[in-house]
């Protein structure tokens, strides 16, 4: 008589990557301080999107009054809602049209970010040894670097650009989120639904991207919108200290102008003080944000 077969157990993935996302995108509507991060963030995508309706002027043309004479250092108006520079630019313009370069900065970084300091925190947590020692060192050089300080000195070789920006944020800010997806990842590496997979004969790296990784995923969401705002930071702070592109108008160049043309001493706060609540926006609509998606991750966190 034939031997019974042995029953085979279903393997357990932990969190379904739909599921996961399904709890990331329901969590906006519970979570206050993610739906005022998340309204931030819509407010300024649909500014950027809609910068050229919303301000047709270029924000470096130089504008002239009726009579022909430079428009330098008009109050704000119906026809200059936030006045002009010194040199005749519109404010408003600059404002607006500020939002897409600290956009685009904020969101190729927070990219980056994610995507490498989530396959690094994999990898050297689930294969551990010489791969896990490699991959942490080189963190650990990262780490010890001065943030500023390096940026600028990497877009004074390499030009100054909104990408060498990007890659110099990216460079030292995946370190963080690598880390602390390794530590999770050593712990999720032992569970039930882990070793059930290995005896039914999945690979590592199956294993890794399918059954470990949906795990990891609101952890890897929270350092992106943490990277966004240190991102915007980072280059408002490089074009404050003319390192940034000056072909391109950010909040930063703003800034840098209005401080260089002592705009304070002659009251023009409309020129900077715009611009710096933008800034602290952004970075704050980041911070509400992975506050409600540590929820997420770590569920114990509702009930305190």
């Amino acid at each position: 008589m034939a031997e019974r077969a042995e029953p085979v157990l279903p393997v357990r993935t932990g969190w379904p990557l739909l599921a996961v996302l399904r709890r990331m995108a329901a969590m906006p509507l519970r979570d206050p301080f993610a739906f005022t991060g998340l309204l931030i963030y819509v407010l300024f995508v649909l500014v950027a999107l809609f910068a050229d309706q919303l301000a047709p002027t270029d924000p470096l043309e130089i504008l002239f009054t009726k009579a022909g004479k430079l428009a330098a250092n008009v109050p704000p108006s119906l026809d200059f809602p936030l006045g002009t520079t010194n040199l005749g630019r519109d404010i408003y313009a600059q404002l607006v049209h500020g939002t897409r370069s600290a956009l685009a900065v904020g969101l190729s970084a927070a990219i980056i970010v994610a995507i490498v300091g989530t396959v690094v925190g994999l990898v050297a947590g689930y294969f551990g040894g010489m791969v896990d020692a490699v991959l942490m060192r080189i963190a650990d050089m990262a780490l010890s670097l001065p943030f500023l300080p390096f940026v600028i000195v990497l877009t004074g070789f390499l030009g100054a650009s909104t990408s060498n920006i990007v890659l110099a944020v990216a460079l030292l800010l995946w370190p963080n989120s690598a880390r602390v997806i390794r530590s999770q990842v050593l712990t999720l590496r032992e569970r039930a639904y882990v070793e059930a997979a290995r005896v039914t004969g999945a690979s590592s790296w199956r294993i890794l991207f399918v059954h470990i990784a949906p795990n990891i995923l609101p952890l890897s969401f929270v350092y992106a919108a943490i990277a966004i705002g240190w991102a915007i930071i980072t280059e408002a702070s490089v074009s404050f200290l003319g390192f940034g592109d000056s072909e391109s108008v950010s909040w930063g160049y703003m800034l840098q102008d209005a401080f260089s043309s002592q705009a304070l001493s002659r009251g023009q706060y409309a020129w900077f003080v715009p611009p710096g609540v933008c800034i602290i926006l952004v970075v704050v609509a980041g911070f509400f944000i992975s506050r409600g998606y540590e929820e997420v991750f770590m569920p114990r966190l509702r009930g305190r």
